[in-house]
């Protein structure tokens, strides 16, 4: 599922026209980058939580010139999801091995 996909969906669930769903949707998702990028997490209650990872500094490879490197200490945005959601999806979903996952059951929004 894709964002547009998302928007049809909403769309024809709510009524709503289009370009309002739309700029709804990217707002949305604009104030969550912008929370996460001042620091700050997003907790959306039953759903789930955009949070920065702290990453400590380690050391590496570069496999091509097969030296170690050193990866320095970074941040990264992810996305923890609920107890209530995560049961929801064990509940609901039947297992689907790593390798076997095809695109077409992956939502990028």
């Amino acid at each position: 599922m894709t964002k547009a996909d998302i928007i049809t969906e909403i769309i024809s669930e709510t009524g709503s026209e289009r370009i309002d769903t739309k700029k709804v949707i990217e707002t949305f998702m604009k104030k969550i980058k912008e929370s996460l990028t001042s620091g700050e997490n997003v907790y959306l209650r039953g759903f789930g939580s955009f949070i920065i990872k702290y990453r400590a500094e380690k050391l590496g490879r570069h496999i091509s010139k097969d030296i170690s490197i050193v990866i320095p200490e970074h941040n990264i945005p992810a996305f923890k999801p609920s107890k209530a959601f995560t049961e929801l999806v064990k509940k609901n979903v039947s297992i689907i091995k790593k390798n076997n996952m095809s695109k077409d059951k992956s939502t990028t929004i």
